[in-house]
């Protein structure tokens, strides 16, 4: 099953990314490898994580304060949000895509 990223998302990725090569070089990295090594989970057994909100499920990231916020369609999984979990967590769970 292939994951992929709304817009929305690839941009809030980018843009976290580009927040901790900031705070230290090579942070942002370390955030793409986390997440990097969590796909193929989420492409083997996509329902394991749970509903964040109706069909709408979250893969909390362990090391850094962010969910990815999915759902789960016919042939894929679609991210809907790389949403940091201290900064208003629910508001990106109505997006549709």
């Amino acid at each position: 099953m292939r994951v992929i990223f709304s817009p929305e998302a690839r941009t809030e990725f980018d843009d976290a990314v580009r927040y901790y090569d900031q705070q230290r070089q090579g942070l942002g990295d370390e955030l793409r490898g986390e997440i990097r090594d969590f796909l193929p989970r989420l492409k083997r057994s996509p329902l394991t994580f749970p509903a964040e909100r109706g069909d709408i499920r979250r893969l909390i990231l362990a090391r850094f304060p962010y969910k990815l916020l999915y759902s789960v369609e016919t042939d894929h999984v679609y991210v809907i949000a790389l949403a940091h979990r201290r900064r208003a967590p629910d508001y990106r769970v109505d997006r549709t895509g």
